[in-house]
């Protein structure tokens, strides 16, 4: 491989990675959207912020899929391309992409522990609802009871 094609596949990368970085920022916010909205339970803003961050992810899998080869190439002759200029800012960016994917993971982990905590409590509260009900249908019947007492007096009379 030629200086030249690495320096060629360095400068592809780099426009790969700044438009994945790009994303991932885009990413990040969404990702703070969710964890608010799950925070405040309002899960139909959830929908919307989940549609836009689906959009986003589609994207980055498509980039994702065109970087794949440069970066192999790149790997495999790491050794020329690490002389190459444009490299080890190349290199940085990558580490960039990696801090912020790892970020929007944190995140992301605080929105599953907020949507966990809502599901425990709905649970809780439909628990709590069919207890009432039941003690509540127990009251009824002692309240009203059964009409067949009224066939004793009937009998009598």
């Amino acid at each position: 491989m030629t200086s030249d094609e690495l320096a060629r596949l360095i400068e592809q990368y780099r426009a790969g990675i700044e438009a994945e970085l790009s994303l991932l920022r885009r990413l990040a916010d969404v990702s703070g959207q969710q964890r608010s909205v799950t925070h405040a339970r309002d899960f139909q803003a959830f929908g919307a912020t989940a549609d836009e961050r689906d959009h986003i992810m589609r994207s980055l899998v498509t980039i994702e899929d065109d970087l794949r080869t440069v970066r192999l190439t790149l790997t495999a002759h790491r050794d020329l391309a690490a002389g190459t200029p444009g490299f080890d800012e190349v290199a940085a960016l990558h580490r960039e992409a990696a801090d912020l994917v790892a970020s929007i993971l944190r995140t992301d982990q605080a929105s599953l522990s907020a949507l966990a905590d809502a599901e425990l409590a709905h649970r809780s509260a439909v628990a709590s609802l069919e207890r009432g009900e039941t003690t509540l249908a127990a009251y009824r019947r002692v309240l009203a009871p059964p009409v067949s007492s009224a066939t004793l007096v009937n009998r009598r009379g």
